[in-house]
């Protein structure tokens, strides 16, 4: 096995357990070792500190796996992560009300690059990292073996791979064809998920405790759902008693299925809610100028930052948005706001909620902070895995 010896004062974040071994940390590799290979990480004087998986062409070059001198990586040790992450996930799974959620959630299930979601009798997951797409075919049969699926789909279209030097990869990898929509429950809701074709894995799976958290914010409200996807936010809201839910979805195809999904939960479409398809900034910049107002918006927009660089650039699409909420909101109106941008913090995204609170001459309270659900949980040795933040306000 290849081993890498780190530069002097580089190894601090790995014995702190930190998963991520950066290359400018490295300073030699010694041994034959193709990219994606297991490896031996030692620090300057030659101690033994971890094993990863190696890849040269990303800027995190090892993916650490283990901090056990004596264990290996191999069939068994990916079978008792994979036991490891099912057990965490017990409850969940005894839970008939509630038939989709996470599986594994990479590097804070200790597996890196690695993410699976559940969808009923189906699995969908994601292969982020050469390493982990090395280990492809094992993972599956263990998958198929310890979570007893129907069938097990690859949604590996995601931008992330190419860093990796990989190429987007979607179909089926075990077991039975999938169907053109999955029927899932959450907390006793029912939802179909587009699971080969849908945003993410098919759903916001992430968004689970908090739509329960928000909706109890909208019995007899005129609710707005912004970046309503499938209309998951709208289920809920009704199903507290909002008098109305406005979904608003750049997509027709997503808006189609809040419609199915609405009529599923024994909702009509056409009395209780109103689907606009259409730029989310452009359609509420047109409630603004009609007049028209809300007494709960709910803000649950894509990722508005992937890199450093972006950043900036985030956060002002993200004080434009929650400033536009706050001028559809009455007083004494509620705001559910949301960021899944890893790289803006919730203390960045709470300034950012600040300023548009002062550019709009609102005074806005915090009631709720929120975040990820316990499917998704954070590694304490990994915070960049806490990317989802939340915060239900009031507005005067």
């Amino acid at each position: 096995m290849a081993r890498i010896f780190l530069r002097a004062g580089k190894e601090k974040p790995v014995r702190l357990r930190h998963p991520w071994l950066f290359s400018g940390a490295i300073a030699r590799i010694e041994g034959e070792a193709t990219d994606g290979d297991v490896v031996d990480v030692l620090s300057a004087g030659g101690e033994w500190l971890a094993r990863g998986y190696l890849n040269r062409s990303s800027q995190i070059a090892v993916r650490l796996l283990t901090w056990e001198a004596g264990e290996q990586i191999d069939r068994h040790f990916w079978r008792r992560r994979l036991e490891r992450a099912l057990a965490g996930r017990a409850a969940l799974s005894a839970d008939p009300a509630t038939t989709a959620y996470r599986l594994v959630h990479a590097e804070s299930d200790g597996l890196p690059g690695l993410v699976v979601d559940r969808y009923g009798d189906w699995l969908a997951a994601q292969f982020l990292t050469l390493g982990i797409e090395r280990q492809k075919e094992t993972l599956v049969e263990l998958l198929m073996e310890l979570a007893e699926p129907r069938g097990i789909v690859e949604r590996s279209d995601v931008a992330v791979r190419r860093k990796e030097g990989l190429e987007p990869h979607c179909g089926l990898l075990a077991g039975e064809a999938l169907p053109p929509l999955v029927e899932v429950q959450e907390h006793g809701h029912r939802f179909v998920v587009d699971i080969a074709a849908g945003q993410k894995t098919g759903f916001y799976l992430d968004q689970r405790e908090n739509r329960r958290r928000v909706a109890a914010y909208a019995a007899g409200r005129e609710v707005l759902n912004a970046f309503a996807y499938t209309g998951a936010f709208a289920v809920y809201a009704l199903a507290a008693g909002a008098r109305q839910v406005t979904n608003v979805e750049s997509s027709t195809e997503a808006l189609e299925l809040a419609e199915r999904n609405l009529a599923l939960n024994g909702f009509d479409p056409d009395r209780q809610a109103e689907q606009i398809a259409g730029n989310v900034f452009e359609v509420l910049r047109g409630f603004r100028q009609a007049g028209r107002r809300f007494d709960l918006v709910i803000l649950d927009p894509p990722k508005f930052a992937e890199t450093k660089g972006q950043v900036e650039a985030a956060t002002r699409g993200y004080k434009d948005i929650n400033l536009l909420a706050l001028q559809l909101l009455p007083p004494g109106g509620v705001l559910a706001t949301f960021s899944c941008s890893g790289l803006v913090s919730e203390d960045l995204f709470q300034k950012v909620i600040f300023g548009a609170s002062v550019d709009a001459g609102r005074d806005v309270q915090v009631l709720e902070r929120l975040g990820q659900p316990p499917d998704h949980p954070v590694l304490l040795a990994f915070p960049e895995g806490a990317y989802l933040k939340g915060f239900i306000c009031r507005v005067w």
